[in-house]
């Protein structure tokens, strides 16, 4: 018993879940559909992933795949429209291993998206992006690190996710919603094991302090 207690915390050794092994085969899948590895590389490193049982091991399979290249947004009209001058790039998922990952400014949100933070940050600002659907699903996961998302006054959300020594909430809003009928919707789900995962509203990027009250 004693040597259990005072062997040093390794958040590495950690054991990790079949959720966490289906999110970076789907970083895998993106890399692969991306050119950046080969169907037979694809092959071998989903088999290491799936063998894998701690974090440590699943570190080394998506070191150099930090997923950024674009990805073809759904068909249809986007729910938040932006400019037409500025491209919006898509991203079906955000990783941040001991590392940082921001999503900003005008980008294309999948109706699904996947946010995994390990010792590390994301960063997920909604207040520009163009949604491919009124109700976006974010599954958003950390250990031992911190995921964040920011949303316009005009966004309704929900949490639906499990703390484990850590936090899955909503932080105090910087700006009053402005929730109606047609609202779009964000719902996260996913988990905070030693770590955090929130949401807030802000206001729209550039605002000058001075208009935004006392709030």
């Amino acid at each position: 018993m004693g040597e259990i207690e005072n062997r040093p915390h390794d958040p590495s050794q950690m054991r990790i879940s079949d959720a966490d092994r289906q999110r970076v085969s789907d970083v895998l899948r993106d890399a692969a559909g991306d050119g950046r590895i080969d169907l037979d590389e694809l092959e071998e490193r989903l088999e290491l992933t799936w063998q894998a049982k701690t974090y440590g091991e699943l570190v080394p399979i998506t070191l150099d795949l930090q997923p950024s290249g674009p990805v073809a947004p759904p068909a249809g009209s986007p729910v938040r429209r932006t400019p037409s001058s500025v491209p919006a790039v898509g991203h079906n998922s955000s990783v941040a291993i001991m590392s940082e990952c921001k999503r900003q400014g005008v980008w294309s949100v999948p109706e699904h998206h996947s946010a995994f933070a390990m010792m590390g940050s994301v960063v997920i600002d909604l207040r520009q992006a163009q949604l491919s659907a009124h109700e976006t699903l974010i599954n958003a996961s950390s250990i031992m690190g911190e995921v964040k998302v920011i949303v316009p006054a005009d966004m309704h959300v929900v949490m639906d996710g499990t703390p484990i020594m850590g936090e899955f909430t909503q932080a105090k809003d910087k700006v009053p919603a402005e929730i109606g009928p047609g609202s779009p919707v964000v719902r996260i789900r996913g988990m905070a094991l030693m770590g955090s995962v929130t949401v807030q509203r802000q206001p729209a990027p550039g605002t000058p302090k001075k208009y935004l009250g006392t709030y």
